[in-house]
């Protein structure tokens, strides 16, 4: 398109940025609630009573956070457009007794979390990232951002098939992390990292700990048109969530709606828990939302009766080399602007209404876009859009933007894309 917006470096500059920053859900909404206090916004809590007054707000609860800008003039029955995400990526998840090894090497147990390709963390440098737990409730975050661990693959002269027969991983028995040399001391792992976070080992109560790779978001290619990095699935999509939310608020027109992030933990598993999509934590904000500025139950189903989410993940790029697994008339490419995608079984939620809501948002900001639907022999991904329209029964559409290795340790997307996502998403929260 010759109207499409000419692409800024620095959006993607700080999406690389966010990433490095962003090991674990935890540290991503850390990550976005610092640049929403730097754009105006202020954190309230679920606990105190909340006031009707204009401005932008965000929630932080364990892994997700809940954005919103009131502008002036928004009445109870004003309606929100929301930009849903989520947080969490695939990877290796500590066990409550993380301290294990055997024949001389100290190891750490981990449980693997969500659909992860595993061969993906064989021979990689790891970090370890999460929160520690603290006597009275509080929470430390904690990053170790520097070779840590290992998942070593068995050497080829050790199984002569791996080539021909392919990689076979048990996840109990392969997948498991060395650390060091040594015997295997309880509660040595723990107390590494309460002297990393600056806290008395015997302050911490609990967990919630995961694997990161430690190598650097990096432009890719000739022309450096690529973008390789950690987490894209989804931390992408927050981020370009959190600038299109910056941008809808500081805005010189006021906006007719009420704009929204919303970037859910869980979705990899299933978005079955409190700060998950299927959870209250969206529905809870948007109705005292309402409640806050005066409104009855009466407003807030009008509110929600014209509100619109754009659920916003990665989807898949067409592969080079594994052309036949996708729909052959449906070849998303990167750097061509973000996916629509469909599902008539409702895998995405989108229709021809939210279609028409997200083309207009395109539009008007000069994005191109693509379409995205699955080959029919082949499984079809979910997203949050179902749960979000299902649990709320607001207008859901699901977009995003196309990348290859989804699940990887480590994914690749265009360096453009990021950027154009943005800029439709921005345009969408100011409609």
């Amino acid at each position: 398109m010759s109207d499409q917006p000419r692409f800024d470096r620095g959006h993607t500059d700080d999406l690389m940025g966010f990433l490095a920053q962003s090991p674990s859900p935890y540290h991503a909404v850390a990550s976005a609630a610092e640049r929403l206090e730097k754009a105006g916004f202020r954190q309230v809590a679920e606990t105190a009573a909340w006031d009707g007054s204009t401005g932008g707000r965000y929630v932080l609860r364990g892994g997700a956070i809940v954005a919103w800008y009131v502008p002036e003039g928004a009445g109870p029955e004003t309606a929100f457009r929301i930009v849903g995400a989520h947080t969490d990526s695939p990877n290796l998840r500590v066990k409550p007794l993380p301290d294990t090894g055997a024949h001389g090497w100290r190891q750490v147990a981990v449980e693997i979390y969500g659909g992860t390709l595993l061969n993906t963390w064989l021979d990689r440098d790891l970090g370890l990232s999460g929160r520690l737990a603290l006597r009275g409730g509080a929470h430390r975050l904690v990053a170790v951002d520097r070779p840590l661990l290992r998942v070593p693959q068995l050497a080829v002269h050790l199984d002569r098939s791996v080539n021909a027969d392919g990689l076979k991983l048990d996840k109990q028995r392969h997948m498991t992390p060395v650390w060091g040399l040594g015997d295997v001391a309880e509660g040595d792992l723990i107390r590494f990292l309460a002297a990393e976070a600056g806290v008395p080992a015997e302050e911490v109560t609990g967990w919630d700990l995961m694997t990161h790779s430690v190598e650097p978001p990096a432009y890719l290619g000739r022309d450096r048109e690529l973008l390789a990095g950690p987490r894209m699935d989804n931390l992408l999509s927050v981020h370009a969530g959190t600038a299109a939310l910056i941008a809808a608020a500081s805005g010189a027109e006021p906006v007719p709606h009420i704009p929204v992030l919303a970037a859910f933990d869980h979705e990899e598993n299933g978005s079955q828990s409190d700060t998950g999509a299927e959870g209250p934590l969206l529905g809870n904000v948007l109705e005292r939302s309402v409640f806050a500025r005066g409104g009855s139950y009466e407003d807030r189903a009008r509110a929600f009766a014209g509100t619109v989410c754009l659920s916003s993940d990665t989807g898949h790029a067409v592969h080079p080399n594994y052309a036949e697994r996708h729909e052959p008339g449906h070849h998303p490419m990167p750097n061509r602007g973000p996916i629509l995608k469909v599902n008539a079984n409702q895998r995405y939620a989108t229709d021809g209404t939210g279609r028409a809501v997200f083309t207009e948002a395109c539009g008007r900001a000069g994005v191109p876009w693509q379409a995205f639907v699955s080959n029919n022999a082949m499984p079809c991904g979910t997203t949050i859009g179902p749960i979000t329209a299902a649990r709320h029964g607001i207008t859901t559409v699901d977009i995003g933007v196309a990348i290859l290795s989804m699940h990887s340790a480590r994914e690749l997307c265009g360096s453009e894309d990021p950027y154009l996502l943005a800029n439709a998403l921005t345009a969408f929260l100011e409609g």
